[in-house]
């Protein structure tokens, strides 16, 4: 049977978050689907629309071969390929499903570093983030329910409650903490384990509400690069490159990360240490989707937790710039809701949120759901 929350998901993603118009091509890269249903609905709303719809289906199992194998010449080659397709389109729409998202986790570090720097970075952060109109997303499978601890049917539920969550709304709450981002300089939190300050002097601010994620809700900006100091304890796991990494700690002196310690704390250096720019962080973002409470090892829904932030050791975006460079960009989240040890940030003094409410009276929009 045909499930028609598929149809609205797909009308959100061609119409809000790639505003596709007639004549346009979108490509829609599908990675271990468990069904097509999503593909052919943007395909078909596509046509209708008058647009030209692309389609690429990749498989990991396939994926984890290439990279296991790669080499800077195979991995050049496939950058050309992929980038010829990339700059023919104006929109594009990555759907990520996985039978076992721990696939890459055996792929040896430099061959994975190869695939970074020859390949992602060339197709996707050098065409697709700056020149098209980009929007990535997670399919809900099996093992993504089981990571999210939830059977499902139920996951599936929530899934597309979040998913299709109303966008407009949640821009016109985000407008304050927008202008008192903009606004700061130095930002101090505080948590377990956790003091740290920085500054976000004249780093542009970003607010996201459905337009580059599904789903979506945080408001972003970077560090002055050189800025951070402190020691910063993260909360959640993350997995990154199919490892699961937790207990996640970082000491930073004048902006970069000089300590790294985590549960695979050899492989968490090895990342690091990737090239300069790694041990720098190129974001600084607070959640902001209060129908997301809890992780579940994937990042496009950890980073949305509301009374949650992330940090970002890596590759800055350039809508919110601080000039760091690198081929990795990995977002770690700390949530501090009471529930989770509770937590405090303070933008030049004043306190802005405590235990994941904010606190200014103009914010208090952004606490509902909580």
């Amino acid at each position: 049977m045909h499930d028609p929350r598929i149809d609205k998901l797909a009308n959100l993603l061609l119409d809000h978050s790639c505003a596709l118009q007639s004549g346009e091509r979108v490509l829609i890269e599908a990675f271990d689907l468990p069904e097509p249903d999503l593909v052919c609905a943007l395909v078909e709303g596509a046509a209708a629309r008058g647009a030209v719809p692309l389609v690429s289906t990749k498989s990991n199992t396939v994926l984890r071969s290439l990279y296991s194998t790669a080499t800077e010449a195979s991995m050049k080659a496939a950058a050309e390929f992929e980038g010829a397709r990339m700059r023919s389109a104006q929109a594009y729409i990555g759907i990520r499903g996985a039978a076992n998202s721990a696939q890459f986790a055996d792929v040896p570090q430099p061959k994975m570093d190869l695939y970074q720097e020859h390949w992602w970075h060339q197709v996707h952060g050098q065409i697709r983030v700056p020149d098209t109109r980009w929007v990535v997303l997670r399919y809900p499978t099996d093992s993504f329910a089981q990571a999210a601890g939830m059977s499902t049917a139920a996951f599936e539920d929530f899934y597309f409650d979040v998913c299709t969550a109303d966008y407009a709304a949640m821009a016109k709450a985000q407008e304050p903490l927008v202008a008192r981002m903009e606004a700061a300089d130095r930002v101090r939190i505080v948590s377990p384990g956790t003091e740290l300050e920085f500054s976000i002097k004249d780093i542009p601010v970003r607010p996201c509400n459905g337009e580059r994620n599904i789903p979506d809700g945080e408001v972003f900006t970077a560090p002055v690069r050189d800025s951070i100091n402190g020691v910063i304890t993260f909360n959640t796991q993350s997995r990154y490159q199919g490892t699961v990494f937790s207990d996640i700690c970082f000491e930073f002196k004048d902006g970069q990360i000089v300590k790294a310690t985590a549960n695979e704390t050899e492989k968490i250096n090895a990342i690091l240490d990737s090239d300069e720019g790694a041990r720098y962080c190129g974001e600084w973002s607070l959640g902001t989707n209060n129908r997301v409470r809890h992780p579940m090892l994937d990042t496009l829904f950890d980073e949305k937790i509301g009374g949650s932030f992330h940090l970002t050791p890596g590759k800055a975006y350039e809508d919110a710039d601080n000039g760091n460079r690198s081929r990795i960009h990995w977002d770690l989240v700390l949530i501090q809701r009471e529930d989770y040890g509770g937590g405090e940030v303070h933008f030049d003094g004043e306190l802005i949120r405590k235990d994941g409410r904010f606190i200014p009276a103009e914010l208090q929009g952004l606490n509902e759901g909580l």
